[in-house]
């Protein structure tokens, strides 16, 4: 038990580490978000599973599945509502972003001129 909860942990440093990086190098804070929300979620549940296997009793399987349940429902409204609340205070796209979705359906205060979406 306490091997696989030393992989699990391992795995989920090794996302957590992955996210932080992507938060660091990537573009804009649209596809940050989605960098940290996917590998950052990922990584913290890997962490929370090897911690309920390295304790080995019952308990901690209850109360560490319970916390997986609420990152893996968490992480993606939070990254959602990051998003969204930045493409509304009119955070740039990144200049190679091609397709914009809520163009003109989401107002922006700062709209920068550019193509229409392509469908």
């Amino acid at each position: 038990m306490d091997l696989i909860g030393g992989l699990l942990i391992s795995l989920g440093v090794f996302l957590v580490l992955l996210a932080g990086i992507g938060l660091l190098r990537f573009p804009d804070v649209y596809i940050r978000s989605s960098a940290t929300t996917k590998a950052g979620g990922l990584g913290i549940a890997l962490v929370l599973a090897g911690t309920a296997f390295a304790m080995g009793t019952t308990e901690a399987a209850v109360k560490m599945g319970i916390a997986i349940v609420l990152q893996f429902i968490g992480a993606p409204v939070s990254g959602h509502v990051i998003g969204r609340a930045a493409y509304r205070a009119g955070a740039p796209l990144w200049d190679k972003t091609v397709v914009d979705e809520l163009q003109g359906f989401v107002e922006r205060p700062h709209e920068r001129p550019h193509e229409p979406p392509v469908r």
